[in-house]
């Protein structure tokens, strides 16, 4: 009961918090798309830097902030919401489940940095440093992204192989019960 009074105390808690997060950074999103192109006009004296430019880098870096805040409070979300799926499975105690949450979320977040990060860096580097660049960074998010399913995987594979295992330990006592029983002709 304490445990679950916790649990209720800290949805209440992180939900409104994930949600004006959220709810910021989409704002801080679209004044990013919006603004930018009306400053586009000005130079900022000193730093020779056009100030659309310079917008937009200042909302994208609030925007992410606000995002990697909302992705703390879902995380914790997630892990109680895979803790209440894996008691309706029947599956105590085991801690394998939620890392496969985890590493999904982590294949999503990578998949979004990549994304972010490309634009930039076409942007900011010329020529054949930008090519290279893009493409360690595709790849390096790619080769993280397998190791991330492999290990989603080998997580579900043993979900499947204990619940197989135990279901065929159930059988084999029900067969040995029916064989144990009487014996009538």
């Amino acid at each position: 009961m304490l445990e679950m009074s916790k649990v209720r105390e800290e949805v209440r808690r992180r939900f409104p918090r994930l949600t004006m997060s959220l709810v910021t950074a989409i704002i801080f999103w679209i004044i990013s798309a919006v603004v930018p192109p009306t400053v586009s006009n000005f130079t900022i004296p000193g730093i020779s830097m056009n100030a659309g430019f310079l917008v937009w880098i200042v909302t994208i870096l609030i925007t992410s902030i606000f995002l990697i805040r909302a992705l703390s409070d879902a995380l914790v979300l997630g892990d109680i919401v895979t803790d209440i799926i894996i008691r309706r499975m029947g599956i105590k105690g085991e801690r394998s489940p939620r890392r496969a949450a985890r590493d999904f979320t982590y294949i999503i977040v990578i998949i979004l940095i990549a994304t972010a990060v490309l634009p930039i860096v076409s942007s900011l580097l010329a020529g054949e440093t930008s090519h290279w660049v893009s493409m360690v960074t595709i790849y390096g998010a790619l080769g993280i992204i397998i190791i991330l399913i492999y290990d989603i995987g080998r997580i579900l594979y043993k979900i499947i192989e204990q619940r197989a295992e135990s279901l065929a330990d159930r059988l084999a006592k029900i067969a040995e019960q029916s064989d144990e029983g009487p014996k009538g002709g």
